[in-house]
């Protein structure tokens, strides 16, 4: 295979992993905003912001210039938050060379527009084929060397089993999928879950419970996933369940972490200001609520959750989501 090069556009800790496990494979550029980041990671081989105590691959270079990591690149791929994703497209459009894939790593959506990032990519750059990476992958643990596994979704056949290739790394394994709608929606909706889940762990709910909303909250993003023109079956795989499992669980999921310092009763004002990261699930919220309203799906839990982080209700009852509904069959909504 020819040597591919690779901009990722981003300096945060899942950008950063990224382009590091790439840089085994291929030659990668990484853009980052922040000059100090760029000099740690030209300089050091670090990224100590996002990245503490991670060691990066040497072949990895950074740049402040975001038309030199674009303008000879081959594949762009984009670690912008949601919020700012629009703007770093644009950015984009004046350097990119026609044809060139562009897949996002971002799991949120736009507020606003109620926009998925690969449709953001399709109405600023048209043409270039689009795809999403996304899993259950939680960059510090990648980077200490642990296995993991991830999936690669575009449309076009031919070029995801290519790029299969650039992000497959040792232990770090890349399966392909067609799904591209399912596969992003199950990385979005899931934040919205681990914030409940969260919410329970923060007021000392137990594993019982915490087994009831991520199984009841699966269901939920399955039904708005495939009401949006996703497939049931990605929502049982990496990028669904997997990924729910890894966010709701971990100590590093930064969504929990929201719903953990909710449910002692702080406010979102004091939480964001704590965190060096963005927890996408927070921004998404109202968006998802957009959608749920506009396809007609029932998400109880998702409900709860936006009404605390809107600052409607509190989190004392982090399950209510569970118990509101009078329980019918499994398989029915509620």
């Amino acid at each position: 295979m020819k040597q591919l090069k690779v901009a990722v556009l981003g300096g945060g800790s899942w950008g950063t992993t990224v382009a590091s496990l790439v840089a085994r494979n291929t030659d990668v550029t990484i853009w980052a905003r922040d000059e100090g980041t760029v000099t740690e990671i030209n300089e050091q081989h670090r990224n100590s912001k996002y990245l503490p105590g991670a060691k990066l691959h040497d072949n990895l270079k950074a740049t402040g210039d975001i038309g030199a990591a674009v303008a000879g690149a081959d594949v762009i791929v984009m670690g912008i938050p949601s919020q700012n994703f629009r703007t770093v497209l644009q950015e984009v459009r004046t350097h990119i060379r026609a044809w060139v894939p562009v897949i996002s790593l971002t799991k949120g959506l736009e507020r606003g527009t109620q926009l998925r990032m690969t449709e953001i990519i399709q109405q600023e750059l048209p043409g270039h084929p689009v795809g999403v990476l996304t899993g259950p992958n939680l960059a510090r643990e990648i980077m200490a060397g642990q296995a993991a596994a991830s999936v690669i979704a575009m449309e076009d056949e031919i070029i995801v089993k290519e790029l299969q290739e650039v992000f497959k790394s040792g232990l770090f394994r890349v399966y392909t999928n067609t799904d591209v709608i399912g596969c992003e929606l199950g990385g979005v909706l899931k934040n919205i879950i681990a914030i409940a889940v969260g919410m329970g762990d923060g007021q000392g709910a137990g594993d019982n419970t915490r087994a009831a909303l991520i199984t009841r909250g699966l269901s939920e993003i399955t039904r708005l996933g495939t009401a949006m023109g996703g497939r049931a079956e990605t929502f049982a795989g990496l990028a669904g369940m997997g990924d729910m499992i890894a966010t709701c669980t971990s100590a590093q999921s930064r969504n929990r972490h929201v719903g953990i310092e909710l449910g002692k009763g702080r406010s979102m004002e004091e939480i964001i200001e704590e965190m060096t990261m963005v927890a996408e699930g927070a921004k998404s919220a109202p968006a998802v609520m957009a959608l749920a309203a506009q396809h007609g799906v029932e998400m109880p839990i998702a409900q709860d959750v936006s009404r605390v982080l809107a600052g409607d209700a509190t989190a004392s009852r982090a399950f209510r989501g569970l118990l509101r509904v009078e329980a019918g069959a499994e398989s029915e909504p509620g």
